[in-house]
């Protein structure tokens, strides 16, 4: 896929992730969600990524939605660009509405549930103003850091809708529920500085060492990891949010290390200690992904 309103770049092992419609605050279309979908799929694939990035190009991170299209902005059935499944409409002949239907699926949410797929770790660097899907696409990423310019808001309640992309899932795990209520009760607009007192973001910079920060932290991880060990680590941690017990976590724990510790990986992990040199993990994502992997529910949306 040929992007044209994201860019994709990989150097020394960390891909970055541009939003790119500067001319439009990065404003979310059905054409990014696309887009964005196709690079994370090409990241899980390509075992050069180690870590990626995910910025925005301009003054703003994401202003949300695209209001081009005014009133009818969120009314999928009257918009011009409506996204169509082969299916057709969702709505039946007479007049109620297949909510099970592939066109009602809210195409923030696609985003942030195959974010939450990524076998990739993931960093945010927010670098100026991230409101509605610009703030909630981030929630699936494992770590947020901000710039002094940026600005979030939940602003969904003073647009007459609702949260979306699964952040009613995420905002609550990540902030707690009276802080995520309070956000998206109010729907205002906050710094930075507020984000990371509320928990949202790990960390607040100057404009221009936001990305160096973010490079520094990729590149931690990139150099001194198992790239199977992080895949894992990732969906064991996010998955287990959802468990209602920890015999949950101790079943797939102790699937993971079993496997783990038969692989190339975990003797050359033990042999680089003792040598005092750095660790060349033999192990790859593409191809080297335990046998009991995924262990999740096979049900799930695609």
């Amino acid at each position: 896929m040929a992007y044209t309103t994201i860019k994709y770049d990989v150097a020394d092992g960390i891909l970055t992730i541009t939003l790119s419609r500067p001319e439009k605050l990065n404003a979310f279309t059905g054409e990014m969600m696309a887009e964005l979908i196709d690079a994370f799929d090409k990241a899980d694939a390509d075992d050069a990524v180690r870590a990626i990035i995910v910025t925005g190009d301009g003054r703003a991170f994401c202003a949300g939605a695209d209001l081009s299209q005014g009133a009818k902005t969120f009314d999928y059935d009257n918009r011009k660009d409506a996204p169509r499944s082969e299916h057709g409409s969702p709505v039946r002949e007479d007049g109620s509405v297949d909510y099970s239907h592939p066109a009602v699926r809210d195409g923030g949410g696609r985003v942030t549930l195959r974010i939450f797929k990524s076998l990739k770790p993931v960093i945010a660097a927010v670098n100026g103003p991230a409101v509605g899907i610009g703030v909630t696409m981030q929630l699936a990423m494992d770590i947020r850091l901000a710039s002094e310019d940026a600005k979030f808001g939940f602003v969904f309640a003073r647009r007459g809708i609702v949260p979306e992309a699964a952040s009613s899932y995420f905002l609550p795990k990540l902030v707690g529920i009276s802080q995520a209520l309070e956000w998206c009760y109010s729907g205002r607009v906050f710094g930075a500085q507020e984000a990371k007192d509320g928990g949202l973001v790990r960390s607040v910079h100057k404009a221009d060492e936001l990305l160096p920060a973010a490079y520094a932290l990729a590149r931690e991880i990139a150099d001194n990891t198992a790239p199977v060990s992080v895949a894992l680590t990732r969906q064991m941690m996010w998955r287990m949010l959802g468990a209602d017990n920890p015999m949950e976590a101790h079943k797939i724990d102790s699937r993971a290390i079993y496997a783990r510790g038969r692989a190339g990986d975990a003797r050359e992990g033990v042999v680089s200690f003792l040598e005092k040199r750095p660790a060349v993990y033999p192990d790859k994502v593409s191809d080297g992904m335990p046998d009991f992997f995924p262990w999740w529910d096979e049900r799930e949306y695609r």
